[in-house]
């Protein structure tokens, strides 16, 4: 369970549809889990960009009223996790301006490593930023670039930024999709049922709205769209993928396809590997839900010991507001999360999640299936130990904060209170993912940072 740690947001753009603002809110509700933080949606009507942002999730931001304001027949949307500016309404996307050329409006996914060089040298140039996201970096360069089509001005900021990034930006007459060189964040392309296009951080948003995947947008590459053509394609940087193989581990919902593979056909793949590499004598397998449900599918198949739903999970469960003492969070985990007493009692359990980030939720969760009668409590992780932070768009603590990088295995156990502990190791991660070169970033195991 990721304790602290979680993606920035989703980006979605919707082009050539009479309710396109629909589609991309509908597409948010999909996206919902990459971020909780605020959402928002630009549309245009081909003269004029309108957008609603606020705090808050997709379905309190918007309702039907704020939806019919938003006319047109492009739009782009944003559901955000702050990692980087704060969490005012300013640092809510999508990023909108006025500029020479017209109007602007900017999603993104990902976080930029030279975002404050960037910052502070258009600083010093005269720029006033509104906020602290990195993404108003890329307002500024477009702005103040001397390229006189808006295309020439997009390829020319995005070849003075580095890092992660998934971007959408939209004008008034057109829309443009882009990844950064190495792939980290995913970004699909669709084709919705009247002949338009969708491009989204998911393909489990095409599904709501009932679109066809075509296939994922490249790294490095540039699509560009605008009425009665097909999307243009253009080749900014030679690909050098790095996907984030953290979207396989927890980010991506299970009904995606991302990376060109299914995300819970692969997660059960994990769980077959952390089988065959760390068994162990038990009664019964049990996820922890959501994150270890795949995971612990492909354990109990693998090993044939049966799984069980040890443990329910409360969705309704929010942010609480109580005092945070030791004895108020032990009872924020209890209220969301309940074991199956009468299931559990006497027997031994492998418990699988996909991750240990701090350590306190996973103890936690020990004690409570050891209070409610557990013998034995085995806890199998199908990634491998978290050791580093990272800087690619991924809330993660400091390394200092990192149980992983500040004890070793079995003093991971002790603290946990578990009878055992084991993790995936890289090599069965990457062979999970049917990795055949090294295509993925690894860096939250590694230190092995790419940019």
């Amino acid at each position: 369970m990721l304790e602290n740690m979680n993606e920035k947001c989703a980006v979605v753009g919707i082009f050539g549809h009479e309710e396109a603002s629909k589609l991309a809110y509908f597409s948010l509700h999909s996206l919902q889990h990459r971020g909780q933080e605020a959402a928002g949606i630009s549309a245009s009507d081909g003269k004029k960009l309108r957008t609603i942002k606020d705090r808050g999730l997709v379905t309190q931001v918007f309702d039907q009223n704020k939806l019919s304001t938003l006319s047109g027949r492009s739009a782009v949307g944003h559901t955000r996790y702050s990692t980087a500016g704060d969490d005012s309404i300013l640092d809510a996307q999508p990023v909108f301006a006025r500029y020479d050329l017209g109007e602007m409006a900017i999603v993104h996914n990902g976080n930029l490593t030279n975002a404050k060089e960037v910052r502070d040298a258009l600083i010093k140039k005269g720029a006033i930023f509104q906020t602290f996201m990195d993404t108003e970096n890329l307002i500024h360069l477009i702005a103040k670039s001397e390229k006189e089509k808006l295309l020439d001005r997009i390829i020319d900021a995005v070849q003075r930024i580095e890092g992660a990034f998934s971007l959408v930006f939209l004008s008034r007459t057109k829309m443009f999709a882009m990844r950064d060189r190495f792939g980290f964040r995913p970004l699909s392309l669709g084709r919705l049922q009247n002949g338009g296009y969708v491009v989204a951080s998911e393909t489990c948003a095409f599904d709501l709205i009932g679109a066809e995947f075509i296939r994922d947008v490249e790294p490095g590459e540039l699509l560009v769209f605008e009425e009665e053509k097909a999307p243009q394609s253009i080749k900014i940087y030679e690909p050098q993928p790095k996907r984030c193989i953290f979207e396989y581990v927890y980010f991506a919902r299970p009904d995606s396809n991302i990376f060109g593979q299914s995300v819970y056909e692969t997660r059960k793949n994990m769980g077959a590997e952390l089988a065959r590499s760390k068994p162990v004598e038990a009664d019964m397998v049990i996820p922890v839900p959501d994150g270890g449900v795949p995971a612990a599918i492909g354990y109990a198949q693998e090993s044939g010991i049966p799984y069980e739903m040890g443990i329910m999970r409360n969705h309704y469960v929010g942010r609480t507001f109580i005092e945070p003492t030791q004895e108020m969070r032990d009872l924020k985990v209890k209220m969301k999360l309940s074991p199956m007493v009468d299931i559990i009692k006497g027997k031994r359990l492998i418990v699988v999640d996909d991750s240990i980030v701090r350590g306190t939720t996973s103890r936690r969760i020990v004690r409570m299936l050891k209070e409610a009668g557990a013998a034995e409590v085995h806890m199998r992780i199908s990634s491998p130990p978290t050791t580093d932070p990272c800087f690619y768009g991924v809330d993660t603590p400091n390394k200092e904060k990192l149980i992983a990088a500040n004890m070793s295995v079995d003093e991971i156990c002790e603290y946990i209170e578990a009878d055992s502990l084991a993790y995936l190791s890289e090599e069965a991660l990457l062979r999970s993912v049917n990795a055949v070169d090294e295509s993925y970033c690894t860096a939250c195991f590694t230190g092995k940072y790419i940019v």
